[in-house]
């Protein structure tokens, strides 16, 4: 299921290709010194590709396009020193950008310097607690996050996407923190949209999607913004545009790290939700080259990535599927392909000037393209059919996540939470079939025996004994039992010298090895413990 998930979880034409093809035989190889030819067309061709998502991404964010553009370079190669997958591909995305948004927008004004400060801030806070997680060895936390919380946010999240861009998409300016606010204050007046802008942004969603159809190398995004420019410089359009786009690469030095306590919260968020994207596009193209995959190098690789994008005034970045997905069928075998983006993306800052009168649609419907195919309507369905529970878990994570916009890191929370209530509920309940068999009463009970679920069970025996007057015997088969805690071992005690006391003795048989060293300690000699054989 959960392999499912992750595939589904980014759909798309350019991911299900991906995943079709031939696991790639070079990538079984040891890394080498130097990139190969596959590594630099493609990282030249993600490159080529990065440069409008990285500018459209920073408007998510927030930012002036120029920001996202130094997260591209310094990503990708800080990315690409550290980690375990060939192929990921670090740098700005659209989930990452909208967290960035919610965690600043109520500290300080969107496309304002001290916006842009606080946001290279986070990458770096983000960067420093991924690279704690990895030297510390605790990669594993990547799968703390439930697969509904992850596809319902996610998804929840794309619709919050959409809904920001429709302002620039129609050209009319909405008013609202809540992105769904904002499009609705865009969209009720028809008779003030702008039909040239609708247009930019349409054929941009058309470059996007339907090149896609033809080729997962079709470079939509960047015909989009190529032609958007030209024909706004030549007809003079009064739209809004990018703006002055002087990208000049320097290290910050004047981060307000005074503001750092404000950010804490939101940077775990961002640190730990961001990898879930990463980290399965990452696994399962490790599943299909047959080769391990390192949770802590991954999140070394990736805390190194956001470090470099916040010291050059960038902003949190993440592991992008369809970029990953491009990279790998290009023919990339090392992480060379993602230093080799850097490097490219380098070499064009230059001329990034060029892209002054870019219309702001041309970006809305880039990012829209990106968006729409984040949203995942199966997922839910299967979970709904599988259970209801985990269906309603997905379900209260994304309505908080619409609910709560802009702050959606604390919609995380509470899906987090939500799933772990779940769980601890889950576990309360401690199954116990039985028979008698003349004066023998047999429980097998099933489950967790530990302090939440103890009381349960005691009471539960408690009861079956009671029912029966006659009994003598009580004979406790604990295989069905995954694990016994301190509290579930004294909670057998009490029950066989309670028992024992009127006139019923308890056997315990069918332990598992790995309880005997509890079991034996607390019960002592108050009763037989016969162990099942080793698995």
């Amino acid at each position: 299921m959960v392999r499912a998930a992750a595939q589904e979880l980014r759909g798309g034409l350019l991911l299900k290709r991906a995943a079709a093809a031939p696991p790639v035989r070079a990538a079984r190889e040891p890394v080498g010194v130097r990139p190969t030819r596959g590594d630099l067309i493609a990282g030249f061709s993600v490159a080529l590709v990065l440069v409008p998502q990285a500018m459209a991404y920073a408007e998510i964010a927030g930012l002036d396009a120029v920001h996202g553009l130094y997260a591209a370079v310094a990503a990708a190669l800080g990315g690409a020193l550290v980690g375990s997958s060939p192929y990921l591909q670090s740098g700005p995305t659209a989930v990452a950008s909208l967290l960035t948004f919610g965690a600043l927008t109520t500290v300080a004004d969107p496309y304002s310097p001290h916006f842009a400060l606080l946001a290279a801030l986070l990458a770096v806070a983000v960067g420093l607690i991924r690279l704690a997680v990895g030297l510390a060895g605790g990669g594993p936390i990547a799968y703390l996050m439930s697969q509904p919380v992850v596809v319902s946010f996610t998804s929840a999240a794309a619709i919050l996407i959409v809904a920001s861009q429709i302002s620039s998409l129609v050209g009319v300016r909405g008013h609202g923190a809540n992105p769904l606010v904002t499009a609705f204050g865009a969209l009720r007046d028809p008779g003030a949209w702008s039909m040239v802008d609708l247009a930019l942004g349409a054929l941009a969603m058309i470059a996007m999607l339907g090149g896609r159809r033809i080729s997962p190398f079709f470079p939509g995004a960047l015909l989009a913004v190529v032609a958007g420019t030209a024909w706004s410089s030549y007809v003079g359009y009064d739209g809004r545009v990018v703006g002055d786009v002087q990208a000049r690469l320097a290290l910050v030095t004047d981060l307000p790290w005074g503001d750092l306590g404000s950010l804490i919260v939101p940077a775990v968020v961002i640190a730990l939700v961001g990898f879930a994207e990463p980290a399965a596009i990452a696994r399962r193209y490790a599943a299909e080259d047959r080769k391990p995959w390192d949770s802590n190098k991954e999140f070394i690789g990736q805390g190194l990535a956001n470090v470099a994008a916040g010291i050059v005034g960038g902003y949190p970045v993440g592991g992008s599927f369809s970029r990953t997905a491009l990279n790998r069928l290009a023919g990339a075998r090392t992480r060379w392909s993602g230093a080799c983006t850097g490097l490219v993306l380098l070499a064009m800052l230059p001329f990034t000037s060029a892209l002054a009168n870019l219309p702001s649609a041309v970006l809305a419907g880039i990012v829209i393209a990106a968006a729409v195919t984040l949203v995942d309507v199966s997922s839910p369905m299967r979970l709904w059919r599988w259970s209801r529970l985990q269906f309603s878990v997905g379900a209260i994570t994304a309505i908080a996540t619409l609910v709560m916009a802009p702050r959606i890191e604390r919609a995380v929370l509470l899906g987090v939470g939500t799933a772990l209530a779940v769980h601890l509920w889950r576990e309360l309940q401690v199954s116990v079939p039985s028979r008698t068999e003349g004066d023998t009463l047999h429980l097998w009970p099933s489950g967790v025996l530990y302090f939440g679920s103890a009381p349960g069970m005691e009471k539960v025996v408690n009861r079956l004994i009671a029912q029966q007057p006659a009994l003598s015997h009580v004979v406790v088969h604990l295989s069905g039992l995954g694990r016994v805690d301190l509290t579930g071992a004294l909670m057998l005690r009490d029950l066989i010298e309670e028992t024992e006391s009127s006139g019923v003795t308890i056997e315990i048989c069918e332990a598992r090895p790995h309880m005997k060293r509890i079991l034996t300690r607390v019960l002592g000699d108050t009763t037989t413990i016969h162990l099942m054989a080793d698995d």
